[in-house]
């Protein structure tokens, strides 16, 4: 790769460092709201008044040098002329000569006669040629301070002029550099605000996914650690069944390979949400085993209606809800009791109702005392937020009533 010539390589770097100053500035200013972009220009405004003012006043008086007129003090740079009180010395070798004054009219008839003006005498210098015109001491004076208030009001008009100008060009260069300004505001706020909007949801939508993430990783955590309690006393009784009953032993393992199909789908797919329907399935088979080791202490009321059964629901949430009722209100009372799981709609939401008429948690509604309760109401937090709710209350006569609601929507 061929290197850039010098010349190149400092226009390239002039041109990136022009840019980036352009967009720093277009930027800030567009980081400006309005009334502080104007209050902006009012003051830079004000400021520039005084800065001109300070500068370019031109109420001092000029300093002109002046050249000390005695004789012996001229050189080279001295003018072709000089006037002081000896009267006029003139250097041919850089001009041409003076043309001697014309004598005096003679007075008319009736005019009192002038006296002269006393005669001017010429000298020459042989060393340089130079010329003295000799005047009266009074004509030289006066002509010598008449040509320096000429050359000081010449000199004094030339600077008011300078000053003039250089105020112009300044008063205009802050008038076009906050027009600039305002045109930059006008035409670059939108696309500034537009760029800055973009970078604020990009970087809101990256937080979100972020959060989402870690709450997905967080409730696969949680639906790992929900597993179904009952397996190992399953596989004792089959083999217990095995031994004193075979025909009762194969229905139990027939119901807990239909269980196992319905489960390891569901933990296989690690999914953050699924149907109702696949849910009560997977609740079905369940207590089809409960039923086997429970026999008549159970009896199960599901009522399911079938156009809910594509709604969404998380995942294992259901057989928690289950396995506390069983765990906590029927398995431990002696004549057992009736389990019910119900599901509807209310207004926006999607409500799930398990209840049992067990033994309950105690003369006091409590808000759940097993380990999936917990569970739930965290993972619905990190669901729906405020939108997800589990509330326990006591059943009447007896038991417990658990309702878990969550938004209405179909299940993709």
């Amino acid at each position: 790769m061929q290197a850039r010539p010098p010349l190149q390589q400092s226009f390239a770097n002039s041109l990136a460092w022009v840019h980036k100053g352009f967009d720093a500035t277009a930027t800030w200013v567009t980081q400006l709201s309005w009334w502080k972009f104007f209050l902006f220009a009012a003051l830079s405004l004000i400021a520039a008044s005084i800065v001109q003012e300070e500068l370019f006043s031109g109420s001092g008086a000029p300093m002109v040098a002046r050249t000390d007129n005695k004789p012996g003090k001229r050189d080279a740079a001295d003018p072709h002329i000089v006037i002081d009180d000896t009267g006029i010395h003139f250097n041919p070798r850089k001009g041409k000569l003076p043309v001697p004054p014309e004598p005096p009219a003679p007075p008319e008839a009736g005019e009192l006669p002038v006296p002269p003006a006393p005669p001017a005498t010429a000298s020459t210098d042989a060393s340089d040629g130079s010329v003295h015109i000799e005047l009266p001491p009074q004509i030289g004076e006066e002509l010598s301070n008449a040509i320096e208030e000429a050359v000081d009001d010449m000199a004094e008009q030339k600077v008011t002029r300078y000053h003039n100008q250089a105020s112009t060009w300044f008063k205009s260069f802050i008038s076009l550099l906050l027009l600039a300004l305002f045109a930059t505001k006008a035409l670059m706020g939108g696309k500034k605000r537009a760029e800055a909007e973009t970078q604020s949801a990009n970087a809101a939508a990256e937080r979100e996914s972020m959060q989402r993430q870690l709450s997905e990783a967080r409730m696969q955590m949680m639906q790992a650690q929900v597993e179904p309690h009952f397996l190992f006393n399953t596989l004792a009784s089959v083999e217990y069944l095995i031994e004193t009953n075979p025909p009762r032993a194969s229905k139990m393992q027939r119901s807990l390979i239909q269980y196992l199909r319905a489960v390891l789908p569901q933990m296989r797919d690690n999914a953050v949400v699924t149907n109702l329907g696949r849910e009560a399935d997977m609740v079905k088979a369940y207590l089809n085993l409960l039923k086997m080791r429970m026999e008549e202490r159970l009896t199960v009321d599901m009522q399911i209606p079938d156009e809910l059964r594509s709604a969404a629901f998380p995942p294992m949430m259901l057989q928690s809800m289950v396995e506390n009722a069983i765990k906590h209100g029927l398995e431990c009372k002696p004549e057992g009791g009736t389990l019910k799981v119900v599901a509807e709609v209310a207004g926006a939401k999607l409500r799930v109702i398990v209840s049992d008429d067990g033994v309950g948690f105690g003369v006091h509604p409590s808000d759940g005392t097993g380990l999936g309760l917990p569970t739930i109401r965290e993972r619905l937090k990190l669901l729906h937020g405020d939108q997800g709710k589990l509330t326990i209350a006591a059943n009447t006569p007896s038991g417990v009533i658990a309702t878990i609601e969550v938004p209405y929507q179909v299940s993709k």
